[in-house]
């Protein structure tokens, strides 16, 4: 797909990236000779088909390149999250196996590098820029830009090697979180992929006509859903692909890029949202007036009572207000796509009133990860993710799980024959979402049925995961942490009254288990226990903040069930003040 765009595009701007002060571009033939170097490099060291490698980076132009030049050698793609910690980068090294790995700068390199050193499968490291290695191990090391010299004979020889690749060839191993806490290797094929390409491009097609498209990345492109929307997806209609500098530079991005389509997250328009409201308060009355008859009206429209006496009220803020909005915007968006989390229907409404067409799509890594989205053709409603994409298919089991099939579905988990069975019966995805179908064949998601908190930013988190390490403390008990579509996790906490005794002793205090949960000292000796589970964890895992439960879970007050597994939606509903308390102030 892609060398099929790179000969038809040939010279004209494909990927955009931040140099200093300017944006600058490099072009479809170029990137095509990158990639066709780079994989000719990998096969040279000797690497060969269905080997593994890894990739630590942020979003930028090596990502892309380095992606389809892993995949152009034969080789599989084994993306990981900047964020991850000394361990998760051990657990994926050697569970994927990985011969290579590619990183891109020496500060990521602090963390990868002592996995690397103690794997015993990894023989090559190639750093995007130079990673200042003191002492090396076994392990060979490489400069990307050797290895990224191309030609366009090269160009040719790959194209002609890639008319025999198939369809259900493994592209890529994505790891995401199981319910057990280890991450388990999402294997995704070709035809996945290209599945998700097919029914998204149909989608841009038909809903908003294909003309010099540009996308603006910035979700982590590790994550299947950027990986797919945000890269494959602009490649298959012949976009460009720009690369934002990062969360606090991404609205400047916006109005420098001009971006057409954006692939977002809830919490990005949250924060947008909140920003955009203040920002016109302080413009004065009449912008605030302005805001607020956009609104109204935007919400009458929504729920299907559209008034003609608006009319006039329309044409003003055509002419005011949404034009500074879209100015916001780039002033060419036609779309921006929000997925990885659950969207609040308000936030929605709000940046359709205000012209913005968001568009909320659903689906999981398993699924490629696309299953289904809204779009205009059919109605947006925003507590609904739209109807399935082209070529899949979709079902309410009798308890009501949404089933998935299709090629977009993955061969399965990476060496887990058990867990792959467990989640595909039949060739259906048992998805572990619970949800139904409105009267336009639009899905709507009503639960989850797994326990994997999904937090705001559309990140995975296994609470079982983070539970166990924080019991295994010796301060603390029992714990339960919750963060389902908020920005971080928090705990509440039961601490161990043997421990809590001894603690009380030592400080010469009676021993009182309530009065002491309300002991800054006592506080601060179970924080400390939480921060040791902390370091151990990734960004998007830490336990943030912390409240003391009134008695321990146990099976007499319906807080834990006979197999002594805690009672999630019981303990939420007691505590679900306790726990809102958290994320205030």
């Amino acid at each position: 797909m892609f060398l099929s765009r790179a000969a038809l595009r040939g010279d004209r701007p494909f990927l955009g990236y931040k140099h200093g002060d300017e944006w600058r571009t490099i072009s479809w033939a170029e990137t095509a000779r990158r990639v066709a170097g780079l994989a000719k490099s990998l096969k040279a060291m000797g690497l060969k088909k269905g080997d593994r490698v890894m990739l630590v980076s942020e979003n930028r132009p090596e990502w892309c390149i380095a992606d389809l030049g892993i995949m152009a050698a034969g080789c599989v793609t084994v993306p990981t999250y900047i964020t991850n910690t000394e361990r998760d980068h051990q657990h994926i090294l050697d569970n994927s196996q990985s011969r290579a790995v590619i990183v891109s700068t020496a500060k990521l390199a602090q963390h990868l590098m002592p996995a690397v050193v103690r794997s015993s499968e990894c023989e090559f490291v190639i750093g995007m820029e130079p990673l200042k290695v003191t002492q090396r191990g076994q392990q060979k090391h490489h400069d990307w830009a050797d290895l990224v010299q191309g030609t366009d004979a090269d160009v040719a020889v790959l194209t002609e090697e890639m008319a025999h690749v198939g369809r259900r060839e493994l592209a890529c191993i994505i790891y995401t979180s199981g319910t057990g806490g280890a991450p388990r290797g999402v294997m995704l094929h070709h035809g996945s992929i290209i599945c998700n390409v097919d029914g998204a491009a149909q989608v841009l097609r038909e809903d908003f006509g294909l003309d010099n498209e540009r996308f603006l990345s910035f979700l982590p492109l590790s994550h299947a859903y950027e990986h797919s929307g945000g890269q494959f997806l602009p490649i298959g209609v012949g976009a460009e692909i720009y690369y934002a500098e990062g969360l606090e530079k991404l609205a400047s991005n916006i109005e420098e890029t001009q971006p057409t389509i954006m692939v977002v997250v809830p919490r990005l328009f949250e924060v947008l949202r909140a920003r955009m409201i203040k920002q016109v308060e302080k413009q004065g009355k009449v912008p605030s007036y302005l805001l607020d008859k956009a609104l109204t009206i935007g919400e009458r429209d929504y729920s299907g009572k559209k008034r003609f006496r608006d009319a006039p009220m329309r044409a003003i803020l055509s002419r005011t207000l949404k034009p500074k909005i879209r100015a916001r915007f780039g002033g060419r968006m036609k779309a921006m796509v929000s997925g990885g989390a659950p969207l609040n229907p308000d936030i929605g409404v709000f940046f359709q009133s205000l012209g913005i067409t968001l568009l909320q799509g659903y689906g999981q890594t398993e699924s490629g990860p696309v299953v289904s989205c809204n779009r205009p053709k059919t109605g947006i409603k925003m507590d609904t993710v739209g109807a399935p994409l082209k070529g899949v298919e979709v079902k309410i089991a009798d308890d009501g799980e949404i089933l998935v099939r299709g090629e977009l579905v993955m061969l399965g988990y990476w060496n887990n024959d058990a867990e792959t069975a467990r989640v595909i019966k039949d060739g259906w995805l048992h998805t572990g979402d619970i949800g139904h179908f409105d009267e336009k064949g639009r899905i709507k998601i009503t639960d989850r049925k797994k326990d994997i908190i999904v937090n705001d930013k559309g990140d995975n988190v296994a609470p079982q995961k983070v539970e166990g390490m924080l019991t295994l403390q010796p301060e603390i008990l029992q714990a339960m942490v919750s963060g389902d579509k908020r920005p971080y996790i928090v705990g509440l906490i039961v601490p161990d009254p043997e421990w809590a005794l001894d603690w009380a002793r030592g400080q010469g205090m009676k021993y009182d288990f309530a009065e002491l949960q309300d002991n800054p000292q006592f506080r601060a000796a179970v924080r400390a226990a939480v921060d040791r589970v902390n370091k151990d964890l990734s960004v998007t895992e830490k336990v943030r903040q912390f409240e003391f439960a009134d008695e321990p879970f146990t099976i007499e007050n319906g807080e834990m069930t006979p197999s002594m597994k805690i009672r999630r939606h019981m303990i939420r509903e007691r505590y679900k003040d306790r726990v809102d308390g958290m994320y205030k102030g």
